[in-house]
């Protein structure tokens, strides 16, 4: 069609990368497409021109041929953009317009390759404080697909081969060709797979993939926590036609724990004290992850004050300081009192009253609070 100098059409130097090629193809393709000049002659020859030009600009062979011997060197080898079944257009096309057309960029004879990665999966791991915060090995069993062993995954019976698929060529795809445009279309006899199977598997019918429960030993590291995530490369399922297996995310659950509650690399815990301890101060014996520790208790301690037993918590798993061990303590009321025990504590309530509620300074505090909160309401 055209005897302007390929190079001049698509506007590039003669030392052109293929890059700079594709991507002068695709600025004058936009230009000059007939979408975009309808009715337009000049815009349809000048399109015709650099479908052309790319066609043979593209293609090495063709490109080499050209440069030494001119438009005589590339005659008769489809350097003319029209009136092709297969002219190289449905690849530049999709170049410029992506997959439209269900093409995918796989036009030109190209085969459409149908091996798939299988798929990643999730197995939810419980698991007790006591096992994240130090670290564990334990296994796992994990229903999934895995390649077929009798057919070696080809999904043919032994001794037989899938057969290339006689409507696409094993290509997978089939093309339609529509004025300018080449529409390119899953082949409906393989699926898009490219073979046929005609004496498929008995133990998978096919597929090329079954079902099996797999045994694996998965390591925790320590310090891990509810939501952390561990990847086993390749425990996935299958791939489809012998791609690559997909990945298994093992999904960490950190159960409650009867003593401890966790915050990130902190530990808190509740400690009950006697009445008498907390009065006149005492010692106790606190549980920590590593073993008891003792505490010693002031004095006047009040429920719900906090002690911190520094380095008794986590090391978070990503690396960092350990954490703490803040322990709440909680005054028990005596229960189940003798009638001695209570005469006692009446006796000691009397001596209380004769202090002026400076024994109880938050009582004393509190409804003096109340009464006048009552006199400001009147």
């Amino acid at each position: 069609m055209s005897q302007r100098d390929y190079y001049e059409v698509l506007g590039v130097a003669r030392d052109a990368s293929d890059r700079d090629i594709k991507k002068a193809f695709r600025r004058m393709a936009m230009k000059h497409h007939p979408d975009r000049n309808p009715d337009d002659a000049a815009s349809e020859d000048a399109f015709k021109e650099v479908n052309e030009a790319y066609e043979v600009l593209s293609d090495n062979q063709k490109k080499a041929a050209y440069d030494q011997y001119g438009h005589a060197g590339v005659h008769g080898q489809g350097g003319h953009g029209h009136g092709g079944q297969d002219n190289g257009f449905g690849d530049i096309f999709g170049d410029v317009f992506g997959d439209i057309f269900g093409g995918g960029g796989g036009g030109g004879g190209r085969r459409r390759s149908s091996v798939q990665r299988g798929a990643d999966l999730r197995y939810n791991l419980d698991m007790p404080l006591e096992d994240a915060v130090r670290g564990v090995s334990t296994t796992i069993k994990v229903p999934t697909l895995v390649g077929c062993e009798v057919c070696d995954g080809s999904g043919a019976k032994a001794g037989t081969q899938p057969k290339t698929c006689s409507t696409c060529g094993g290509v997978g795809q089939v093309r339609m060709q529509q004025g300018f445009f080449s529409v390119q279309q899953t082949c409906p006899t393989c699926r898009g797979e490219g073979k046929i199977i005609s004496d498929p598997c008995n133990a998978c019918h096919g597929h090329g993939r079954t079902e099996k429960t797999k045994t694996l030993s998965v390591k925790i590291p320590p310090g891990v926590d509810t939501g952390d995530r561990i990847r086993l490369t390749g425990e996935g399922e299958a791939g489809a036609n012998g791609g690559p297996a997909g990945d298994l995310y093992v999904q960490v659950n950190v159960l409650e724990h009867a003593i401890f509650e966790r915050d990130g690399k902190h530990l808190f815990c509740e400690v009950p004290i006697s009445f008498v301890d907390a009065a006149l101060g005492g010692e106790l014996e606190v549980p920590t992850l590593d073993g008891r520790v003792k505490l010693k208790v002031p004095a006047e301690t009040q429920t719900g004050k906090l002690f911190r037993l520094r380095g008794k918590g986590i090391s978070p798993v990503r690396g960092g300081s350990t954490g703490d061990l803040l322990v709440r303590a909680v005054v028990e009321t005596p229960v189940k009192l003798s009638k001695r025990q209570k005469e006692l504590l009446r006796e000691f309530e009397q001596e209380m009253d004769q202090g002026n509620d400076k024994h109880s300074p938050k009582k004393s505090g509190f409804f003096n609070s109340v009464k006048k909160f009552f006199e400001d309401m009147t």
